[in-house]
């Protein structure tokens, strides 16, 4: 082995030992190596340790005890992050906690602090071989990125480029007490299966394995970064205030960009990727669309529809009971398609009745010298049809019709609520 992961961090932090460093620390070998080698650097800079508590395992008390008196004898600050993991989405479990790790690190970590992960080269060559497998393009066989954004400061990879030995070495070295995570081992899980039986058979037929994927992982990653000066300028040529994406101009453009493009303006959205099958099918649907339709593409917790030659990206809509209803007099109503009916803190005279369309609704809004369709206000106005059914529409104590959500109301609405001292507003 060619350097020790305390000279190799002695080097890494000589020009800048004073920006303040927080460890991402699971109580693992890996992370365990990481924290007592920045804590016992001659130089240490600001330092602090985050654990986060996924609550997935029967020991995950026990770890986060551990952590805390392992930084306690380093004399570093720890926090502990519990954090719950949604497995709604169907993602898997591995995905979920990912998720929920990363949004703990990004409400965690305070303007001008790096995040550091432990992550290695051989966490890096099983990245590179997961996307593989995956038919992933240049963006994911670039690997991890060693630095990024991440919140109010930035997220650092310092030992990406040292192997997994030198860390375990440390270890070693050093007698240090580290926890041990089952799901590591799990054969239902990829790494898992990569980890214990693919890269010692590498490794063994080709002892340059991890050095030659790394390498390549490099070359993808300095590909994907000249790509992005291609397609940036055209995702926001082609992205609206709304967010929705002109679709031709989509589709018009090269695999090489229009593969990444769409991953960019997913992320954006807070939604999850495809997969090629996926993304090859929502292109064809899109080709394929008659003027009528309205094509729609779903995965893990994600949507995408066509409409008005636009797609719009969404969570993936929930069933929800159209003929429920309710009387109303202002109090908050968390509603079952979605989103909260609230009055501030005002309340009516008398109940009015919050149900979902039923069909042939008509509405004289105020101002307007004509009864109109809702149908013919929702087209008006552009209101997407996936949105239509969800509106909340606010009937007098008569049955009739006065207001549809927070858009439009008629005379009578606007009387009725301008007493009271407030308007609905529907909270999506």
């Amino acid at each position: 082995m060619s350097q020790t992961l305390s000279a190799h961090l002695i080097a890494t932090f000589e020009n800048d030992p004073l920006t303040p460093v927080v460890v991402a620390y699971s109580g693992g070998p890996d992370s365990t190596a990481l924290l007592h080698a920045l804590a016992t650097l001659p130089r240490r800079p600001p330092l602090r340790a985050l654990h986060v508590d996924h609550g997935l395992q029967a020991e995950s008390a026990s770890w986060a005890a551990h952590c805390r008196r392992f930084c306690e004898d380093l004399d570093v600050p720890l926090a502990v992050v519990r954090v719950s993991v949604d497995l709604s989405r169907g993602d898997g479990t591995e995905s979920a906690a990912r998720r929920a790790r990363r949004a703990a690190f990004v409400g965690h970590v305070r303007p001008g602090e790096r995040l550091v992960l432990a992550h290695h080269r051989d966490d890096q060559m099983e990245t590179v071989l997961l996307k593989l497998l995956r038919g992933a393009g240049p963006e994911g066989l670039g690997g991890m990125r060693e630095r990024r954004s991440l919140g109010a400061g930035e997220q650092w990879r310092p030992v990406l480029d040292l192997p997994r030995e030198a860390l375990l070495a440390h270890v070693a070295r050093h007698a240090l007490d580290t926890v041990h995570d089952p799901s590591n081992d799990d054969p239902r899980v990829a790494r898992a299966v990569l980890r214990a039986r693919v890269m010692p058979a590498l490794a063994g037929l080709w002892p340059q394995a991890a050095r030659s994927i790394v390498h390549s992982a490099r070359l993808c990653r300095d590909a994907a970064d000249t790509l992005e000066g291609a397609w940036a300028p055209r995702l926001t040529a082609l992205t609206r205030a709304d967010g929705s994406l002109d679709a031709a101009g989509w589709l018009g453009l090269p695999p090489a960009l229009r593969i990444p493009l769409l991953d960019r303006w997913l992320h954006d959205a807070g939604r999850d990727a495809p997969t090629s099958a996926q993304r090859e099918a929502l292109e064809r649907q899109i080709r394929e669309a008659a003027l009528d339709r309205l094509p729609q593409m779903g995965w893990l917790g994600t949507e995408v529809r066509l409409w008005r030659g636009r797609l719009w990206a969404m969570p993936r809509a929930e069933p929800f009971d159209a003929a429920w209803e309710i009387p109303w007099r202002g109090e908050p109503v968390a509603l079952p398609g979605g989103g909260t009916l609230t009055l501030d803190a005002a309340r009516l005279p008398q109940p009015v009745t919050v149900r979902y369309r039923r069909g042939g609704e008509t509405l004289r809004p105020a101002g307007d010298r004509h009864t109109r369709e809702l149908r013919d206000l929702f087209q008006r106005d552009g209101v997407p049809p996936w949105e239509r059914p969800r509106i909340p529409l606010i009937h007098d104590p008569d049955g009739r019709l006065i207001a549809v959500g927070d858009r439009w109301f008629t005379a009578e609405a606007e009387a009725l609520f301008d007493a009271a001292g407030a308007r609905p507003a529907w909270r999506r």
